[in-house]
């Protein structure tokens, strides 16, 4: 992985909708918590989405509702975002504290291995979605997720920070 990827949240309209969405949240949830999966299928593959209202390639994920259990929002947000189904059990692979995002905001990261029951049409939300060799990757990957692919693959150690 010779790029160095995108940065997640620069420009003004990614820096305002990230804040916006943020100083809401501060008034509905005590911390932010996020998931999101290094998705693998059988071939080795990652999977990887780009949505329409932020730059770059991320790993698919999102946010823990109340009332919902990690599992759960990660089972939902990789049928949402790429109509895949886990195979097998997800490994837990870090808790990150997400800085860049909100100092209250935490991502937790899983390993899974995964199938897609069929291929996911754009939307409102995901642009554009695949499964990628690791030595073939989208131009625009964010930075955040070549680091959690070079930690994955021990080319990094764990960071703490998203």
């Amino acid at each position: 992985m010779s790029n160095e990827g995108i940065q997640e949240i620069s420009g003004l309209r990614t820096r305002v909708i990230v804040s916006v969405l943020h100083r809401l949240f501060a008034f509905t949830r005590g911390m932010t918590l996020g998931v999101r999966a290094a998705c693998f299928d059988a071939q080795g593959r990652i999977f990887l989405v780009r949505h329409t209202y932020v730059p770059g390639w991320y790993l698919p994920g999102g946010g823990v509702e109340h009332g919902e259990t990690a599992a759960a929002a990660l089972a939902k947000e990789l049928r949402e975002e790429g109509n895949l189904e886990i195979d097998g059990e997800p490994l837990l692979f870090q808790v990150y504290q997400n800085s860049r995002a909100s100092k209250r905001d935490h991502v937790i990261l899983y390993r899974v291995n995964v199938r897609q029951t069929a291929p996911r049409a754009p939307d409102r939300e995901i642009a554009e979605s695949g499964f990628f060799s690791l030595d073939h990757l989208p131009v625009d990957v964010t930075a955040a997720t070549l680091r959690r692919l070079e930690e994955l693959s021990g080319e990094r150690p764990k960071q703490e920070i998203w």
